[in-house]
């Protein structure tokens, strides 16, 4: 199967929901079935058990507790709550490039063209679907809707932002704080798709952990689209010349040579990795690695497939 657009073509449209548009006709048409699956049942109540009935949906724990037997009444869901939640942090902005004053190829723009890919497909389904931005602290939170008016917001959000070359000022990441309020306020069982490049300022990786670890234990389906420059983030592929490194969250400034400081950057950035890869497959979070240098198609096409193939 073919891409419909290529990333210059992308750039030279404006319409973000167009562009989703095209772009999801295109998988569609190389997936047998939808890689998104509405829960088929939601817990809703407790009543008691009548003398006769099934065992089959007696809540043992209840009993254990109780002494009394209660049947588990349950509420059938026919549609998906889908929440897209989006690291606007200064972070997201690296590689600083433009191009007539959009941004070109960064992680931001990566994530947004992901996001849009989503909210399409899952349009398409007649699915809900909600928008949480993130940086120091969380910008906006959308409720999960299937409205077309809702839609179009969801599209005017990530279009005004993806038109931003940069935050006015510069933005640290507090996705512990981010993803602990978003399990909070999702109070009915969805999937979770976060894009982040999980950059924390505060380099409490335990709590980072715990804070994703909470949205499982709400019994959400999570999956983490890992953003990152691999080229450059993680194999740190610099020319050993004079540099003028420079934190985008923090402004601080640091003139090396990448080869004084590559060997211990590239295990300690990758031990990072590995570390967030081993937590995911232990909470039963999906981990994809998104390395923006591929297009975000090519990092889309084969984790939907894979999906559609599974469920």
């Amino acid at each position: 199967m073919e891409s419909q657009l290529n990333l210059t073509q992308i750039h030279t449209l404006s319409n973000l929901e167009f562009i989703a548009k095209q772009v999801v006709e295109g998988f569609i048409t190389g997936l047998h079935k939808s890689p998104f699956h509405g829960f088929s049942v939601e817990f809703a109540e407790h009543r008691l058990y009548n003398t006769g009935e099934s065992t089959r949906h007696i809540d043992w724990k209840l009993y254990g507790r109780t002494e009394k037997l209660f049947i588990k009444r349950y509420e059938e869901e026919t549609n998906l709550r889908c929440q897209i939640v989006i690291d606007t942090s200064s972070s997201m902005y690296f590689p600083e490039q433009t191009i007539s004053g959009k941004n070109k190829g960064n992680k931001l723009s990566f994530a947004i063209y992901c996001a849009a890919t989503f909210i399409e497909m899952l349009r398409k389904q007649r699915d809900a679907v909600g928008l949480t931005l993130f940086a120091d602290a969380v910008d906006l939170h959308t409720p999960c809707k299937s409205s077309l008016t809702h839609q179009k917001l969801l599209y005017s959000n990530l279009e005004r932002l993806l038109q931003s070359d940069k935050p006015s000022t510069s933005k640290g990441t507090d996705a512990i704080a981010a993803l602990h309020q978003v399990a909070e306020n999702i109070h009915k069982r969805s999937l979770v798709i976060i894009l982040s490049d999980m950059l924390d300022s505060s380099h409490k990786q335990s709590e980072l952990l715990s804070a994703l670890q909470h949205l499982k234990h709400n019994k959400h389906e999570v999956i983490l689209f890992h953003v990152n420059d691999k080229k450059h983030e993680f194999d740190f592929e610099f020319e050993n010349r004079l540099y003028t490194f420079v934190d985008m969250e923090t402004n601080e400034e640091v003139k090396l040579y990448p080869s004084q400081i590559r060997d211990q950057y590239v295990k300690s950035i990758n031990e990072y990795k590995k570390a967030l890869q081993l937590k995911c497959g232990q909470y039963r979070i999906d981990f994809v690695e998104a390395d923006i240098n591929l297009g975000f198609e090519q990092v889309l096409l084969p984790f939907l497939i894979k999906r559609s193939k599974m469920k």
